[in-house]
């Protein structure tokens, strides 16, 4: 019966074997500590700009797989307080990107170097080339250590902001201008914004800094959340969707 039994459990074993080997590595594994937004709270609203071609650089990023929004687990949780916050007052987040694979910010380093004429959409006052050292697209981000997230608000039926620079999802609120929109209008406390704008920044800052989001004060839709679990460390895992 031993004998039996042994060779029963070493026949499980070789069949367990073979069925882990001919399943592939799951595109959405994460690595420990990393979960998809839409696994915290699906109720925010993912435009992800840099896994599409609507986005300043005029195509798909290296880097990003599939239009998810990826985020360390302490920041997923945080942000879905401040959805929370901004849905008791008829508001929902939509977010443009969260964890940035460092390939990504390399190939928008890339992209700058290759130099070319201001454009009206995103970046209306300087040239191509001039992006990095004008401090609007930086060699090293943030947003590769998952804690940094771009974002806006939107209301159902507001009609939608239509900004002259930078993108905008439906339905967003007036912000001034769009999401990537390289200028000094951008600035979180810009003084000369049109009706509503300032209104929706302030609020905007408030329900993030009250979960312990820090705005960066050159882009009001760029926050990283204070004590963010991976201070020292970036990543260059791809950004794929489930």
């Amino acid at each position: 019966m031993k004998g039996t039994s042994g060779a029963v459990a070493a026949l499980f074993a070789v069949l367990a074997g073979l069925a882990a080997a001919s399943v592939p590595a799951r595109a959405q594994d994460l690595p420990s500590g990393f979960v998809r937004l839409a696994d915290i709270d699906p109720s925010i609203r993912q435009d992800m700009r840099y896994a599409s071609t609507d986005n300043f650089v005029g195509r798909r990023l290296a880097g990003y797989e599939g239009p998810a929004c990826i985020l360390t687990a302490k920041a997923a949780k945080a942000l879905a307080r401040v959805q929370k916050t901004v849905r008791s007052d008829g508001f929902s987040l939509v977010v443009f990107d969260c964890y940035r694979p460092e390939r990504a910010v390399a190939d928008m380093v890339r992209w700058t170097k290759s130099g070319g004429p201001a454009d009206p959409r995103w970046f209306p006052a300087v040239r191509r080339e001039q992006l990095v050292s004008a401090g609007y697209v930086g060699a090293r981000s943030a947003h590769s250590r998952g804690s940094t997230v771009d974002l806006g608000m939107v209301k159902s039926g507001s009609g939608g902001a239509d900004p002259a620079c930078g993108a905008a999802a439906p339905d967003m609120v007036e912000f001034g201008t769009g999401f990537d929109c390289f200028d000094k209008r951008s600035r979180t406390l810009f003084s000369t914004l049109p009706p509503g704008a300032a209104e929706n920044r302030a609020r905007l800052v408030r329900a993030m800094a009250a979960e312990g989001f820090v705005n960066y004060s050159r882009e009001w839709w760029h926050f990283t959340l204070s004590g963010e679990p991976f201070p020292g460390r970036r990543f260059d895992f791809p950004v794929t969707a489930e």
